[in-house]
């Protein structure tokens, strides 16, 4: 179905990075007009450059947004002639120890990590929720969660690697969907939605033990491939999902069954 977004303004934090960047060229090409927003900005246009974009073209607008800064955020979103239908938060922000296995995380780089990352999403989200009671036009929101916001991880798909599952991440990840219902009951409107995906792996160059590793719990896919979990989120900003909120695409092929 072509011209999902016909005459619509959509906001991508997080456009330079694998998820944004690809989402980006989706939302132009579904007839909507894209701002498009990033902490570093000649990062986000060479990827953007990269997918095809061209980052000249009247209907995108690129823009510095750092969404752990508040008063950055919220003076975003006080811009009188921002104009958006919608948003997709595709941000991801971590400290340098993120990542760590569980014995070796420390209180505070866990707590440096929420606040960077479910802090981040809490503001990003207050302020698309402040923005539609300001305007009160229809508003959708996507935030990515995670297979991991849903079920235990599977930590011996990462065995013969280096890589682990950090608990920072599935805590965040399943804080996440409660945010959303939290913020949806709470505006208690039918024009304001929030929605989630949980996407399984996204193929990024993994190593290939836990590449195997991985398709083995899978029906077949292994690895999505970041265009393979686009779709869910061009419908969910879309009006044919219109009285769908509060609510969780998995796109895992069968991973957290």
């Amino acid at each position: 179905m072509q011209n999902l977004l016909q005459n619509k303004t959509i906001l991508i934090a997080g456009a330079g990075g694998l998820l944004g960047s690809h989402l980006v060229p989706e939302i132009l090409n579904q007839g909507a007009k894209v701002i498009a927003v990033d902490i570093d900005l000649d990062a986000m246009t060479q990827r953007l450059l990269n997918t095809g974009v061209d980052v000249q073209h009247p209907n995108i607008k690129l823009q510095v947004l750092d969404v752990i800064n508040e008063q950055a955020v919220k003076t975003f979103f006080q811009q009188n002639d921002l104009n958006i239908d919608g948003a997709v938060n595709t941000t991801y922000p971590r400290n340098k120890t993120y990542g760590a296995h569980f014995f070796d995380v420390t209180l505070e780089s866990f707590n440096e990590n929420l606040s960077m990352h479910l802090g981040s999403m809490f503001l990003f989200t207050q302020q698309c929720a402040k923005y539609f009671k300001a305007n009160q036009n229809p508003f959708s929101l996507v935030n990515i969660s995670s297979i991991y916001g849903v079920i235990a991880p599977k930590f011996e798909i990462y065995d013969k690697t280096s890589m682990t599952m950090p608990v920072e991440y599935s805590s965040i990840k399943s804080s996440l969907l409660y945010l959303n219902k939290y913020v949806v009951a709470y505006i208690n409107d039918s024009k304001f939605r929030i929605n989630a995906i949980s996407p399984g792996g996204v193929f990024d160059n993994q190593p290939l033990p836990f590449l195997d590793a991985y398709k083995s719990n899978t029906h077949g896919a292994g690895m999505l491939d970041v265009s393979q979990i686009t779709g869910a989120i061009l419908f969910l900003i879309s009006d044919q999902s219109t009285f769908i909120t509060g609510q969780n695409i998995i796109i895992d092929d069968g991973f957290s069954l």
